[in-house]
């Protein structure tokens, strides 16, 4: 569809700015995205619209890696169809148009992930831009769609991986790494413009830098490579938090874990197991020697006592036994993860695992759900009691009349518990804490300022 140029303004007048309303779905990665759109658009003079109704074109980054994210993101396009009319879509989903199309004719236009100029274009001939130089400033750090004191910091596009449950390499293509200097003149700007916390992010994190076969770039005066040890390594001499997620456990993982021990970076890891019975791992075609990876957890609190351990795992995976699951349960009890996250296996159009093994019915997997859960949370609830009586450092992010809310080191925003905090002098947003903690339940802390 071509749309007219919009009309001149009156000799004399300024035109207005356009606004822009923006919907991002999926995961921190595709917030990132938004961002870099959102920044590209705003230095162009285009301001943002809370309202559909109030915009000039909304734009939809979606998410395509479940069904049930596609339908949450069919239903955000319907809503801004129906709000607005004139909507461009990106993200995910994008890469799969004729499925968007079918359903929504109308749009001005649907692009894949990554596709930044596409986007930016498609904007520009919905409604041109109206650049005043000297007005339409942005901060140097870009737009973020996170509170002031965090920022997701993206290190790579894509992944190598060919998990069989997973078509982000089909959405996103294969790993393509960013410059370690790049990454880092970005994180630089972040913490000078007030961010207290980086969390590092792409869909295989310990897989950085291999496309490139860790090619230096220069930084400060220095090179440095592009390999994820130097990457921590130099993001840690920043001075604020750094919290590496999607770390998949490869032997080389064990070099970051003294900068942990050291203080240069947060003591967690968010590694995506997925599964602990070798042969649902080899069905899912991830690691299989779960043994291997006890001995390596062990290892890593040996040189990192304080050291937190995020994953997720699938259950009701196709073809998953009673005994297989049981073998996840034993995992789980010896482990002794402090953060764990669980899904029931979903069915994505395009993923080899559809045709594995028989589907597990639905009730069946809504059962060893929650007797995953109620596993989890018992370890979960023993290792929060060790904190009780401790005094940890705690970023805030939200504060109130003498209480807030915060997190420890060994919680990530949205995903992990919270710490939630009494005070006497103020506290604001961003500020970082010592918190003495007084009780503890399965998943939070509680405490005072001390």
């Amino acid at each position: 569809m071509t749309l007219s140029p919009s009309p001149s303004p009156a000799p004399g007048s300024k035109a207005a700015a356009p606004r822009i309303s923006f919907v991002s779905l999926g995961c921190p990665k595709a917030l990132v995205d938004s961002e870099r759109i959102l920044t590209h658009l705003r230095a162009e003079g285009y301001e943002l619209s809370r309202r559909h109704d109030g915009a000039d074109v909304v734009i939809v980054n979606t998410c395509g890696f479940l069904d049930s994210a596609k339908a949450e993101s069919l239903s955000a396009i319907g809503e801004a169809m129906a709000e607005n009319g004139r909507v461009i879509v990106t993200g995910c989903m994008g890469a799969q148009p004729d499925e968007i199309r079918e359903k929504y004719p109308n749009l001005l236009a649907v692009t894949g992930p990554q596709a930044y100029e596409s986007v930016v274009a498609a904007v520009h001939e919905a409604v041109p831009p109206a650049h005043d130089p000297f007005l339409d400033l942005i901060p140097p750090q870009g737009v973020k769609l996170t509170p002031r004191h965090y920022a997701y910091l993206k290190i790579s596009e894509g992944c190598n991986n060919r998990c069989t449950f997973c078509i982000i390499p089909s959405l996103r293509g294969d790993l393509v790494s960013r410059p370690a200097a790049e990454v880092l003149r970005e994180a630089e700007k972040l913490v000078k413009a007030g961010v207290k916390e980086l969390l590092v992010v792409s869909q295989d994190t310990s897989a950085y830098g291999l496309d490139t076969r860790y090619a230096p770039s220069t930084w400060q005066d220095r090179e440095v490579r592009a390999r994820f040890y130097d990457l921590a390594r130099e993001l840690g001499t920043l001075g604020a938090w750094v919290r590496l997620h999607y770390v998949y456990p490869y032997p080389h993982v064990d070099e970051v874990i003294p900068l942990m021990a050291e203080g240069k970076i947060l003591p967690y890891l968010d590694m995506p197991l997925q599964h602990a019975s070798p042969s649902v791992l080899r069905r899912m075609r991830r690691p299989g020697n779960q043994e291997r990876q006890l001995d390596r957890i062990r290892r890593w609190r040996e040189i990192c006592p304080d050291l937190a351990i995020r994953s997720t795992f699938i259950v009701g995976f196709p073809g998953e036994t009673e005994a297989e699951f049981e073998e996840l349960l034993a995992w789980i009890r010896e482990a002794r993860l402090e953060r764990v996250g669980c899904f029931t296996y979903e069915p994505v159009r395009g993923a080899v695992a559809n045709d594995l093994g028989d589907p597990i019915a639905p009730e069946l997997q809504a059962e060893r759900k929650r007797r995953f859960m109620e596993t989890q949370a018992a370890v979960s609830a023993r290792l929060q009691k060790a904190k009780v009586g401790k005094r940890l450092p705690v970023i805030i992010d939200e504060a109130g009349q003498g209480l807030a809310k915060g997190r420890s080191k060994y919680d990530a925003p949205e995903i992990d518990g919270a710490v939630h905090v009494a005070f006497r002098r103020p506290v604001r947003a961003g500020d970082i804490v010592t918190v003495k903690i007084e009780r503890a339940d399965a998943y939070d802390l509680y405490g005072t300022v001390a």
